[in-house]
């Protein structure tokens, strides 16, 4: 785990294997929490879900913070409600699919850009989790477009123009939590 994700700058830095299965159980937790919590928005509404993605992957890195989102998905395939509106198995066969799988290369990529020091910047985590966020929609819309005969208007009007502001808000709120958390444990270190 690189020194510029949140743990890496924590005091606990334990690479026992108890501790990194805690935050990867920890990780998958906080996403199933924030996939319930729904806010109201214009034009829709959105969940926490994404938010907490950003921040798994910005705190734990790529490898763990990919490992939370596959145990995510994992618990979902297994029954447990931790899906958006308490879903589980069957969200993995319906049209979201491709988000759900989606995640974990989100959680992925905001611990890579993470690792690579966005987050010593408000702007460069903000951007990186822009960035992460709109790659999200490429697994996301592929699957209903091939697997359930989509269209790209449909896809645009109803799968994604509505959720741009919410994810860029999200992104933005995730790149302030971490930079803000670095500086606290920073400061807390000197």
């Amino acid at each position: 785990m690189s020194r510029e994700t949140v743990l890496g700058k924590a005091l606990i830095t334990s690479d026992a294997l108890g501790w990194k299965a805690a935050q990867v159980l920890g990780g998958s937790l906080f996403v199933a929490v924030a996939a319930q919590v729904s806010v109201p928005m214009f034009p829709v509404p959105m969940t926490l879900q994404t938010l907490a993605i950003l921040l798994v992957g910005f705190t734990l890195g790529s490898r763990m913070g990919a490992l939370a989102l596959l145990t995510y998905l994992a618990e979902g395939a297994a029954g447990l409600p931790v899906f958006a509106n308490g879903a589980s198995t069957a969200a993995l066969f319906g049209p979201t699919a491709g988000f759900l799988i989606g995640f974990v290369g989100l959680a992925w990529l905001a611990g890579f850009a993470a690792e690579k020091g966005a987050t010593r910047n408000v702007f460069l985590a903000a951007a990186a989790g822009i960035v992460a966020s709109v790659l999200l929609y490429i697994p996301g819309l592929a699957l209903p477009a091939l697997a359930f005969g989509k269209t790209m208007d449909v896809l645009w009007m109803h799968w994604m123009s509505p959720f741009l502001i919410g994810d860029t808000v999200k992104a933005v709120l995730a790149a302030l939590i971490v930079t803000g958390a670095l500086k606290a444990l920073k400061g807390a270190k000197a």
